[in-house]
């Protein structure tokens, strides 16, 4: 049994307007999961150095990134990264490159925990345009059957869909099994499910749900969400 988290940290700027890394950690320890997947990690101009430093990881959580070697000062790649328990090996990993019209990305991790269980994770932050949502989802889909290992694999990240079953939640629909996780946007205030937890036949979804703290009310505009899953 594994527990994986996705969280939209915007940066690390809150819905208080303030830039505070060590908050966005707090609510990722509350949280507790194996695998956490970020989007909007790193700052978006310049040198898109990562927010969370190395520094700040080390000392004060029990997770390491997952090193895809984009940018020297980057954690992820367009913003999108993979955090993974210090005890974790990182068996293989890449960025996937997404047709789109403005800077969008996913990456892919495959990730053998202390336990000796090993998963693929994919983490993604998808357009704000259904067409080219579309795109990107068949894309990441294409990705990963054409690969040549096999893994039970986790799908975790921003959608930006809003529809209930339509558009690009219906492409992914035909390849993996949804977590019920709930509303997460906006997080003082939660009226839709733009952040998504998905798993392959293979494993099953065992809980899920929205991580609504204190603290994550005010770390950012999302809701970070989680899921339980048997391997």
């Amino acid at each position: 049994m594994i527990k994986v988290a996705s969280y939209n940290m915007r940066k690390s700027i809150g819905t208080d307007r303030r830039r505070r890394p060590e908050r966005t950690l707090q609510v990722l320890c509350e949280i507790g999961a194996d695998i956490v997947a970020l989007q909007e990690a790193d700052r978006r101009f310049g040198e898109r150095s990562a927010v969370l430093t190395q520094h700040l990881l080390s000392e004060h959580s029990d997770y390491k990134p997952v090193p895809f070697g984009t940018k020297a000062r980057s954690m992820g790649w367009h913003g999108n990264a993979l955090l993974v328990r210090k005890d974790a090996t990182v068996l293989d990993c890449e960025a996937i490159h997404l047709p789109a019209l403005e800077p969008r990305g996913a990456v892919m991790a495959d990730v053998r925990l202390a336990s000796g269980t090993v998963v693929r994770v994919v983490g993604m932050h998808l357009d704000l345009s259904g067409l080219w949502r579309r795109r990107q989802a068949h894309a990441i889909i294409t990705h990963l059957q054409a690969s040549t290992h096999q893994y039970p694999t986790i799908l975790m990240g921003d959608l930006n869909e809003w529809s209930a079953q339509s558009g690009c939640l219906r492409d992914f629909a035909s390849h993996y099994a949804f977590a019920a996780t709930g509303k997460s946007f906006h997080a003082r205030r939660p009226m839709a499910r733009l952040d998504r937890i998905m798993a392959s036949r293979e494993l099953t979804i065992t809980d899920a749900g929205v991580h609504d703290s204190l603290q994550a009310r005010t770390a950012s505009d999302h809701l970070p969400i989680w899921a339980t899953i048997k391997v």
